[in-house]
């Protein structure tokens, strides 16, 4: 499996395609008790769906520096040219 990482621009150019890249990056800030609880589900749903991409959103959900890290991930990314 790749690491979580790797994923981050295409998850990130779909968030933009959509424009809530920058909802996105609010709710990763600010709820990372929720977060937690999305990564679990995820981890959850791995019995039904067996994804990388929905495992390694987990894996930077469980995360709290992770998640802080693709947040600004994505507010970095609006902001280059």
């Amino acid at each position: 499996m790749k690491s979580s990482r790797e994923y981050w621009p295409g998850w990130a150019e779909t968030l933009r395609r959509y424009q809530l890249h920058e909802l996105a990056a609010s709710i990763l800030e600010a709820g990372s008790p929720l977060a937690l609880v999305g990564a679990q589900a995820l981890y959850f749903s791995r019995g039904l769906i067996e994804n990388d991409q929905l495992t390694a959103l987990a894996a930077t959900l469980e995360e709290d520096a992770e998640t802080r890290a693709f947040a600004s991930f994505l507010v970095e990314e609006q902001t280059l040219p």
